[in-house]
């Protein structure tokens, strides 16, 4: 069966998006379509880079990057929580993408982003990275806006109705990429 990481990206104390990739996985889990897991980069531990080798070369040596080799290695595709920093995504998002390269390679993500205005630039910001991983980036996104999906400017979620089937149409798109792409590495799923 298909396999799908929900990547929290943010890793501030008392981040919104923790709230937001619970509801993503709340709502993905009933789908039983694919299997989904967490990951949060809060927990992963990727300083920054200390790698000699560029990732393209796959000659990881620190053990950190190893574990987060075989992390990315395992899925078929990922539903990245980004918030919006700074009309960009946080650095430890980056960090965690440029670490290793062809464990991304040839699969699919969708984008969750949030902010004041949605995250919208943040996902500007990251789909570019994501085409030079070669990730497929699927084009339905979900946008939570913090002053409209938001109790207390980011407690918690409360997404408005139209994000729901936005949701559905996003995981629909990235679980048939991610399933098309799987015969691509030679994958069944």
């Amino acid at each position: 069966m298909t396999k799908i990481a929900i990547i929290t990206a943010s890793t501030r104390p008392a981040r919104a998006g923790a709230h937001v990739a619970q509801w993503v996985l709340e709502q993905a889990r009933k789908r039983g379509d694919a299997v989904y897991e967490p990951i949060d980069l809060a927990e992963v531990d990727l300083p920054p880079i200390d790698e000699p080798f560029p990732p393209a070369t796959g000659r990881y040596t620190q053990s950190h990057t190893q574990r987060w080799a075989a992390t990315v290695a395992s899925y078929d595709g990922y539903v990245i929580v980004t918030p919006e920093y700074n009309h960009s995504f946080p650095g430890t998002l980056k960090n965690a993408l440029d670490r290793v390269y062809a464990e991304w390679n040839n699969k699919a993500a969708g984008l969750v982003s949030y902010g004041v205005d949605g995250g919208v630039r943040a996902v500007e910001a990251l789909r570019p990275v994501l085409g030079a991983l070669q990730l497929a980036d699927v084009s339905a996104q979900v946008t939570l806006n913090l002053r409209t999906d938001f109790a207390d400017f980011g407690a918690s979620v409360t997404p408005g109705e139209h994000q729901g089937p936005a949701l559905t149409t996003l995981l629909d798109q990235l679980v048939s990429w991610s399933s098309a792409l799987a015969r691509t590495r030679g994958n069944p799923s």
